[in-house]
């Protein structure tokens, strides 16, 4: 089902939210899996000596964070087509993201949504936001 189609879209919620807290566990497991290994991420010995005194979340990490919130609340079965994105500060292990996403543009025509996201730290720092195209046409 074509989710920017459907006659309902408008009335359905067209934003989500969604509050998760990452660990060095996560900046690991997502280093294994991308390998992306920059010890910033993943080397706490490292990071102590750095300005940031810790580690720090890759930000295609935190990305990929957002991009579930779209699939899996906001519009089911969307596939992403374009992003444009911002890392404006840290994300630290330990630290309770609240991720937002929100459909601020719908063209029917094409069956695309524009999708303007964030994610805070503890409700304060950012540490990513952007915009985000997708469609539900595959």
């Amino acid at each position: 089902m074509d989710p920017l189609r459907n006659a309902d879209v408008a009335l359905r919620a067209r934003a989500a939210r969604w509050r998760r807290r990452v660990t060095q566990d996560d900046f690991d497991r997502f280093a294994r899996i991308s390998g992306d290994d920059n010890p910033i991420h993943v080397d706490p010995a490292f990071a102590a000596r750095t300005r940031f005194g810790r580690t720090l979340a890759h930000g295609m990490m935190l990305y990929s964070l957002v991009v579930h919130l779209i699939r899996a609340e906001l519009l089911p079965g969307s596939v992403e087509l374009e992003q444009d994105l911002v890392f404006p500060g840290p994300i630290y292990a330990g630290d309770e993201l609240v991720i937002d996403a929100e459909v601020v543009h719908i063209d029917r025509t094409l069956g695309h949504a524009e999708v303007r996201t964030r994610v805070t730290r503890d409700g304060d720092g950012v540490g990513c936001e952007g915009r985000t195209l997708v469609s539900a046409d595959v």
